[in-house]
């Protein structure tokens, strides 16, 4: 199985000659030759959801937005209709109260956040398999280390009913030697980071002089990572987006 993260970055028209409108058809061209089986969105705002939705014709693209009118940023997770069926979605705040729409954390920047978990049935698996999408706080250590607890509380609770393989993926907006991520060594939760020897994932299209690797694709040990590798396709100076997208061929053990 074929999984990508993306952080599709947000179109607000302010990127100049990376700006949605000219990145689309690269973005479209990219997934069409990979034909990943599952993608995790991340930043994706209303029109781009509904531009996914209708370019897209082999997918379906899934989630709700982050504000108190599930409109706004998305994590949206898209599905190859062919060979996965829905078997469950769910929508849920990082927050204390995760069911109220555009709840936060204290401290946290204005910024809702979303995690979007889903139980998917692959044709070619034995099993269903839960896949998680999210998108961490950009500015408070605090609202990442608590939105991580959140989510690792939310997959062992749902393993409890749901005893499958899961994915974990996103723009977790830390690197892999800060503190807020050492929840990753869960022992309890056995998670490889399929993206841990790629190098940096988030660029700001080719000009950050110090890029760094925020960006996750984890697998739990139901999984044998095939291979591993960024999509770092540019073209006439236009980039897929400010992040490079992971993408990793998955291989479930018998």
């Amino acid at each position: 199985m074929r999984v990508v993260t993306f952080n599709i970055r947000c179109d607000f028209n302010q990127d100049k000659e990376n700006c949605f409108c000219y990145r689309k058809d690269m973005i479209f061209q990219k997934i069409a030759q990979e034909k990943p089986d599952i993608i995790g969105f991340q930043e994706v705002l209303p029109h781009v959801q509904k531009w996914l939705r209708d370019n897209l014709s082999d997918y379906y693209v899934v989630g709700g937005g982050r504000d108190s009118h599930l409109g706004d940023e998305y994590t949206s997770i898209a599905f190859r209709k062919e060979s996965i069926e829905l078997f469950g979605l769910d929508v849920f705040w990082l927050s204390p109260t995760p069911r109220i729409p555009a709840s936060r954390y204290e401290p946290q920047s204005i910024c809702p956040r979303t995690c979007t978990a889903a139980i998917l049935k692959p044709a070619f698996f034995n099993t269903p398999i839960l896949v998680y999408n999210t998108h961490l706080d950009h500015e408070s250590v605090y609202a990442r280390e608590k939105g991580l607890s959140q989510i690792f509380s939310r997959i062992k609770e749902d393993l409890t009913l749901y005893p499958y393989p899961y994915i974990l993926m996103g723009d977790f907006n830390a690197e892999p030697a800060d503190k807020e991520l050492s929840i990753l060594t869960d022992s309890t939760l056995s998670l490889t980071d399929t993206s841990k020897d790629l190098g940096i994932t988030y660029h700001e299209y080719g000009n950050l002089k110090n890029a760094v690797k925020i960006d996750y694709l984890l697998v739990s040990s139901d999984f044998m990572v095939q291979n591993s590798t960024l999509w770092e396709d540019t073209k006439n100076g236009v980039f897929l987006s400010d992040h490079y997208p992971i993408c990793s061929d998955i291989i479930l053990k018998k």
